[in-house]
């Protein structure tokens, strides 16, 4: 039998859902000592044509900023604007829910025109993330402030 602290690493769905609600309540005390509301409220949004899903997009709306964890279309339906009409209705969301913006991350491979065709701004980079590409950040803010990017961000590598 092992002495002292242990660490376990689970993929369990109610193990994940149990540590999550617990790391969440951690992270409230801390959040409010500092005099902030910890707020972590994960939603979806579907695009739907009939019953089919066509699109659909996670975000998570925190302390004062959206987080868009995932967004992903049909690949039918790529390029139809559906991609556009979902963050458009995340950024409707934020804007109710008064949060200061909205940040992302994508690849290189994937969808960074995407993102500053509708006002993105790049604010950071992981290079060789996978190896050959980067992921990239972006960050849009909902309350007319403008945005405050720092230096080159590797902007001259999509």
């Amino acid at each position: 039998m092992p002495h002292g602290p242990t660490i376990s690493m689970t993929n369990d769905a109610m193990a994940l859902k149990r540590g999550e609600a617990q790391v969440i309540d951690w992270l409230s005390e801390h959040a409010a000592a500092a005099g902030h509301h910890f707020q972590n409220d994960k939603v979806l949004f579907e695009h739907r044509e009939g019953d089919k899903v066509t699109g659909a997009l996670v975000a998570v709306f925190g302390v004062a900023w959206c987080f868009v964890e995932l967004l992903a279309t049909d690949p039918g339906s790529r390029r139809s604007g559906v991609g556009r009409a979902l963050m458009a209705r995340v950024e409707e969301q934020a804007r109710q829910r008064n949060m200061t913006g909205i940040w992302l991350d994508t690849y290189t491979f994937q969808a960074p025109a995407f993102y500053e065709a509708l006002g993105y701004q790049r604010v950071g980079r992981i290079d060789d993330y996978p190896p050959g590409e980067a992921r990239v950040f972006y960050a849009k803010r909902m309350d007319g402030r403008p945005d405050n990017v720092p230096g080159d961000c590797g902007t001259s590598r999509a």
